[in-house]
């Protein structure tokens, strides 16, 4: 029977406004629409981003539309529309029509981590259960989460083919609809042609992006990426300027998302590997270690399987240096600021303050302009120090600053963001908080930081070090008398943030808690002692680790387990584990560890039905029958499963399934040769 229509009627129903209803974004009652769509028996059509070609734009994308456009919602264009699946491959997203490659490239990196993606992309969502033809989204937009209602209807050429993004699975939907809500926060379609993979990530996340210049990028890249792949980031690229495919398969001008790194041992020496993809979902490198290089045969068996997939899928390796030569900016978003930093610290303090550039009174323009109107930028004093020393200690503090600019328009194209950038100046005197600094003190004192220059650019940031003390950060547009407003955040340890002159008086910082700093800290003394660990040690940092969802129950790490965990992510078969294999091996642990604490009962153990459960929350989806053997494999004598057995097992699954990707040519089955085969079977 069809699911098509659900309703006998469609009725247009204007916005709902809630009380926060902005002029940028009409912030609609989503639950308040979604009932009354149910009640009325009706399909919600939204009016304030409607089917119509002005939420397409006005621009050069009309001329690449289809003669026939039409809009048609999901269960119109697939039998048994679905909204997600945990089922598919994270990345089975491929771009459309619309010039937005880094919109995708950053969403591509949120599908990486399951618990931001659901912040954004509320996944009890679906086209059976309440389905009202409303969806709803979530973006940080300039410091509050705002959510973002549409309807589903999606533009579709005569075929009922999707237009702009699409799923490589033709059922999901997910994709297309999240990139119409960013459209409409963005205006339209349009205005999504061109833009920077730093701006998406920040609104996905609200954290904080840094952008490395890949030329002038230093030795310690390596380090960077490893700590940045560990640590909670989303990581984008962007190609060289152009609008060409080249000879060696990259494209010009585009963007990309960094989703692995990999030290592999080749001819006893390590090569340095970076793995990107291609929002397009096609169009791969082909240097060195793309999917036909004849490097691969430099590496073991074992290790080539787990890591070579030959698919046009648009994913891809490639080696550190190339990445460096062929790529010129490399983006990290940190949702915690501790990232760079050399300073371990589980506590970190945030504070935000709005400000605004006034044309004839605070947008005084950048530093050149010191002897007019320089001193009239928004001026805003910083107080920082050591919370576990005092104010009176003399070592360093890291502090991170984020100035991100708001659009000067409901269109994000209308109006191009302007060249932006930030000052740093030491206060060595006390200074009264309602006047702002004269002319005198810019022309007395030479900035601690200040732009190498200024970007047009969403957010630029900076991470200081800077001794206990009184600071002023001066935050302006390259030239004076641009009008705009703006947001400015301070991280660190401990400080006090106000802007000289506002009415708001003192703000104090709100604490963020990052569990992971103090673990960090442990690790990385761990393996500065020993670079490459053998099974006993990682028994002993396994055991000695706290595991604070398990309670009471701590579980213990026998050598046979640990034996067994070494041989699944040993590719080199050195018998050891390196800091970077470690580390994403402690990044698998906490995801077991959060979903078994879910399932378990405090038994400390899962049944069957727990079990099924818990893997389907990790995203590993088993038959009844294939889950009952594992149970009886991995389980103990009473048919239940341990967490350490767990972690087994679940290590296990995720590494054969990257086996059967990488292996099979249609999805369905895998052909091996003799000495691959005898390597599975004793490898399983």
């Amino acid at each position: 029977m069809s699911l098509w229509p659900p309703f006998p009627c469609r009725w247009k129903l204007g916005p709902r406004y809630s009380r926060r209803a902005s002029p940028q974004l009409p912030q609609q009652d989503f639950e308040a629409l979604l009932a009354e769509c149910l009640r009325n028996g009706c399909l919600f059509e939204d009016t304030s981003f409607p089917a119509t070609l002005s939420s397409i734009g006005s621009g050069s994308l009309l001329q690449k539309l289809p003669p026939r456009l039409q809009w048609k919602r999901p269960p119109e264009l697939h039998s048994s529309p679905q909204f997600y699946s945990a089922k598919t491959k994270r990345l089975d997203l491929c771009q459309g029509m619309v010039g937005d490659c880094w919109f995708l490239a950053a969403l591509q990196a949120l599908t990486l981590h399951q618990d931001i993606l659901s912040r954004v992309v509320p996944l009890n969502q679906s086209f059976t259960e309440k389905y009202a033809g409303i969806f709803r989204f979530w973006f940080w937009h300039y410091g509050n989460w705002v959510p973002v209602v549409i309807d589903d209807r999606l533009p579709v050429n005569e075929s009922g083919q999707l237009l702009f993004v699409s799923s490589t699975y033709k059922n999901l939907f997910w994709g297309a609809l999240l990139e119409k809500a960013y459209a409409k926060l963005s205006g339209s379609y349009e205005d999504l042609q061109s833009g920077q993979v730093s701006e998406a990530l920040v609104d996905f996340t609200g954290g904080v992006t840094m952008t490395i210049n890949l030329a002038a990028a230093h030795g310690d890249l390596w380090d960077i990426l490893t700590k940045a792949t560990y640590n909670r980031t989303l990581i984008g690229c962007q190609t060289h300027s152009g609008e060409k495919i080249l000879e060696n398969g990259l494209v010009e001008g585009h963007a990309y998302t960094v989703t692995g790194i990999r030290k592999v041992t080749c001819k006893h020496r390590p090569e340095y590997l970076v793995k990107l993809r291609n929002p397009w979902g096609q169009v791969e490198w082909k240097g060195d270690w793309s999917d036909s290089s004849s490097k691969w045969e430099l590496l073991s068996p074992k290790e080539k399987i787990l890591l070579l997939r030959k698919d046009n899928d648009g994913e891809f390796w490639m080696t550190l240096q190339d990445f460096k030569t062929h790529f010129v900016l490399l983006v990290i978003c940190k949702l915690t600021p501790g990232l760079l930093s050399q300073e371990a610290a589980q506590k970190w303090m945030y504070t935000m303050r709005e400000g605004r550039w006034e044309k004839g009174s605070t947008a005084g323009g950048q530093r050149q302009l010191l002897q007019g109107t320089f001193w009239k930028n928004p001026q805003f004093l910083l107080s920082v120090w050591r919370p576990e020393e005092g104010r009176r200690s003399l070592r360093p503090c890291s502090v991170l600053v984020s100035l991100l600019q708001k659009p000067r328009h409901r269109c994000r194209k209308r109006k191009p963001h302007l060249a932006i950038g930030f000052y740093l100046y030491r206060v060595n005197k006390y200074h009264d908080d309602q006047r702002r600094l004269p002319p005198e003190f810019f022309q007395r004192n030479t900035p601690l930081s200040q732009p190498d220059r200024f970007l047009k650019e969403k957010e630029v940031s900076q991470e200081l070090c800077l001794e206990p003390g009184t600071y002023l950060i001066v935050p302006c547009a390259s030239e004076a008398n641009q009008k705009s407003e703006f947001i400015l955040r301070v991280f660190s340890r401990k400080h006090i943030f106000y802007e000289i002159g506002s009415n708001s008086g003192v703000i104090f910082s709100k604490e963020i808690e990052d569990q992971n700093e103090g673990q960090n800290e442990f690790f990385t003394k761990f393996f500065e002692k020993y670079p490459e660990i053998n099974a006993v040690q990682l028994q002993n940092i396994l055991n000695q680790m706290t595991w604070s969802r398990l309670g009471s129950r701590q579980p213990f790490f026998s050598l046979e387990a640990c034996q067994g965990i070494l041989a699944l992510l040993d590719l080199n078969a050195s018998g050891t584990m390196s800091i970077q294999e470690f580390r994403d091996l402690w990044k698998q642990l906490k995801l077991y560890q959060k979903v078994f604490h879910k399932q378990d009962n405090g038994s400390g153990y899962l049944n069957w039905e727990q079990l099924r459960a818990a893997m389907k929350e990790a995203g590993i989806m088993l038959s009844d029958d294939v889950c009952q053997l594992m149970l009886i494999r991995y389980g103990c004598p009473r048919l239940q499963m341990g967490f350490v057995s767990f972690v087994h097992l679940m290590l296990r699954v995720e590494n054969m399934e990257d086996v059967f990707q990488n292996l099979t040519q249609d999805g369905k089955g895998i052909y091996l040769q003799k000495p691959e085969w005898m390597m599975m079977a004793l490898y399983s």
